[in-house]
């Protein structure tokens, strides 16, 4: 037995030494043999365990790796194992369960400070993870410095964009395109974007020095590297309104087939974006780029929520209604309180024609979240003057208490009022915003109601009350409001000019009164140019036309008044082959069928009449068959300017081939000149 337990630990001894050779050889797959046959000389050897997992973690197997710590709980405690299994958890998104792990460790290494960090940043905990980096960097002095310092700025990017936090300066050196780009991110969220635009070339610029420097690198690997730096311009350039340039930056980064699906999908999402309703086949191409593997795992929860709103609205706009309903539904149902699947949900219950159905929908969410109602309201407002009912629409705006006083919705509550000719209710509004002015115009000082000067939005509400009670003949109401705004600016001559006006039509005595405070013309310094008056160009158009006048029509103007001058006459053209000798036909101005000689067109035309020659000419048969047509029978009376009877013969003149008499000599020239530029063909 010694000698077999002998033999057994000098067969360990050698394959633990084939570990510690095929470890520092970064031969994990050759490691992890060894260490199987060590397990099988002892299977509780803790040492074993742990390289066995360290093997499958680095070989990329995290789940074998997790069953092993798992299986073997009595041997591998959380104080011997935390980190393994935590970073395990990590990789395999249990995110909420490496925090747990992290948490229950007894000792806080630096490594699970590190994962620490990493696994609150997953979970946008950003305020929690920018304390636990600063602690990293305060604390630490090794090789990874860089490292953390780029993580503390991507916190703080994330801070900016997500949570519109305005960033700290931290004070680091962008030395690294890293840095470069993260500060371009929080530029962005703060809507810098020409600061970030600079930034991200800075960035570009440091990745293709910093890459170039490899021999090993190609310029498609820089390429691929640039692609995230590339993709946030096209963002700046679409947020700036260069859609096209953006599209086009876009595309060639999808050309390059990035391995990086969360960059690939947010692409593909802007792209749909700038497409909207339009181009409608791509957006269905550039859907797909979003449902890849793992992009849960490696977007924002907001940006994952993006990407699933504008796939609830490429489901409407290819009228897909089911798949529109169902997206939006399991958005509502994952966010209750957000606002866009509500307007999605009614959005295509307009589509289907069912108004009355999206303005209930908005309704009972208005009811069950006041804190939305401003939003939701002024869409039901929109959807009933889309069905032509203003009066309701104006209800629903009125009811928005908080928007009420705004000079905006004033305005819209006027014009639409104003367009339904309901002048009382339009001046309603506008002495209820005046109130809630004057309500809220007073302070309170030391228990005192100490009021304030008037605001301009408030004096400018008065005065666009006086202009619209005046244009709509309320002078009485419009006088009470401009002696308000006379009494508060009493040099304001403008004011003081429309009520001496407004007064004239009721009180002309007290206009007159009013008047004196005119201030007289002589006080009035008028800055008018008197050469550039006479040279301008209207003051030019008038003497010209002075000018022209005569010695004789000055007299006349003074003598007799304005004369009016004749207007001559222009002849009427006649026609082509008008005949002065001819008296022309005196109903030619009614229609033909309403003239005394229409006997309507000929009926009972046989078809085997007409031959196949020039159009109205007839056949030598046809004349023989004819009883009528006999030698003593007289010939027919011509028609009026024809030279003499028509023989029925094979070489009779069809009527429309006869010059008319009296027809000037000219008529065949035009014919042929018409020819001459005629088609080919019939």
């Amino acid at each position: 037995k010694m000698a077999a337990a002998a033999g057994a630990a000098a067969a360990a001894a050698g394959l633990w030494s084939e570990v510690n050779r095929c470890g520092q050889n970064g031969d994990f797959a050759r490691a992890l043999k060894s260490v199987n046959k060590i397990l099988q000389i002892n299977k509780d050897d803790v040492t074993a365990l742990q390289c066995k997992v360290v093997c499958l973690i680095q070989n990329g197997n995290f789940k074998e790796a997790l069953g092993v710590i798992n299986t073997h709980t009595k041997v591998l405690t959380s104080d011997v194992i935390a980190f393994e299994k935590a970073y395990c958890e990590y990789r395999l998104n249990r995110i909420e369960s490496a925090l747990k792990t992290i948490q229950s460790a007894s000792q806080q290494t630096d490594k699970l400070k590190e994962l620490y960090g990493q696994v609150l940043y997953r979970l946008e905990r950003y305020d929690d993870c920018l304390a636990a980096y600063r602690d990293l960097i305060r604390n630490s002095q090794d090789e990874y410095e860089e490292e953390r310092k780029t993580n503390l700025s991507a916190v703080v990017a994330a801070q900016s964009t997500w949570e519109k936090v305005v960033p700290e300066d931290l004070g680091l050196r962008e030395a690294t395109y890293e840095l470069c780009y993260n500060s371009a991110c929080a530029l962005i969220g703060q809507g810098k974007l020409n600061e970030a635009m600079k930034k991200l070339q800075k960035a570009e610029e440091l990745c293709r020095q910093s890459l170039s420097e490899d021999s090993d690198v190609t310029e498609e690997d820089i390429e691929a590297e640039l692609a995230i730096i590339h993709g946030q311009m096209a963002y700046i350039m679409q947020l700036q309104g260069r859609t096209e340039d953006a599209l086009q930056l876009y595309n060639q980064i999808i050309k390059l087939k990035p391995t990086d699906v969360g960059l690939l999908a947010v692409i593909a999402n802007n792209i749909i974006t700038i497409n909207k309703d339009q181009n409608v086949f791509d957006s269905k191409k550039k859907v797909k780029l979003t449902n890849a593997e793992g992009v849960e795992h490696k977007l924002s929860k907001k940006q994952l929520q993006a990407i699933e709103f504008n796939k609830a609205l490429l489901a409407m706009y290819t009228n897909q209604a089911d798949q529109c309903r169902k997206l939006s539904a399991s958005l509502q149902s994952q966010s209750p309180e957000h606002l866009l699947p509500v307007l999605i949900q009614a959005a295509q219950l307009c589509r289907e024609k069912q108004h009355a159905k999206a303005v209930g929908l908005l309704q009972d969410f208005a009811d069950q979240h006041p804190a939305s109602a401003a939003e939701i309201k002024l869409t039901m407002a929109q959807l009933k003057i889309a069905q032509g009912s203003v009066t309701k629409a104006c209800m629903i705006l009125r009811s928005i208490e908080e928007l009420q006083h705004k000079p905006g919705m004033v305005s819209a509550l006027v014009t639409m009022y104003s367009h339904e000719e309901d002048i009382d209710s339009a001046i309603e509004v506008f002495t209820q915003a005046i109130q809630w002015y004057q309500q809220h115009q007073a302070r309170t000082n030391n228990g005192c109601c100490v009021f304030q000067p008037k605001s301009p939005v408030h004096l400018s509400l008065i005065r666009e009350a006086a202009n619209f009670k005046l244009k709509h003949g309320r002078k009485k109401e419009a006088i009470s409001d401009l002696e308000e705004l006379w009494k508060q600016n009493p040099k304001d001559v403008h004011t003081l000019a429309q009520l001496i006006s407004a007064y004239s039509l009721v009180d002309p005595e007290k206009a007159k009164v009013l008047s004196k405070h005119l201030p007289s013309s002589d006080t009035l310094s008028l800055k008018v140019d008197v050469d550039a008056l006479e040279n301008s160009h209207g003051a030019t158009y008038v003497r010209k036309k002075a000018g022209k006048l005569t010695g004789d029509n000055q007299q006349k103007e003074q003598g007799q008044g304005e004369v009016k001058k004749k207007k001559k006459k222009k002849k009427g053209k006649l026609p082509k082959n008008y005949d002065p000798k001819v008296t022309p036909d005196p109903e030619r101005w009614l229609p033909m069928r309403e003239r005394s000689y229409y006997r309507g067109r000929k009926k009972g035309k046989k078809k085997d009449q007409v031959g196949k020659g020039t159009q109205g000419s007839t056949t030598t048969g046809s004349s023989e068959l004819d009883a009528s047509r006999t030698a003593s029978s007289p010939p027919t009376s011509p028609r009026p300017g024809s030279g003499a009877a028509v023989s029925a013969t094979s070489n009779v003149i069809p009527p429309r081939h006869q010059k008319p008499a009296g027809a000037p000599a000219t008529k065949k020239k035009q014919q042929q000149k018409k020819k001459k530029g005629a088609k080919g063909g019939w």
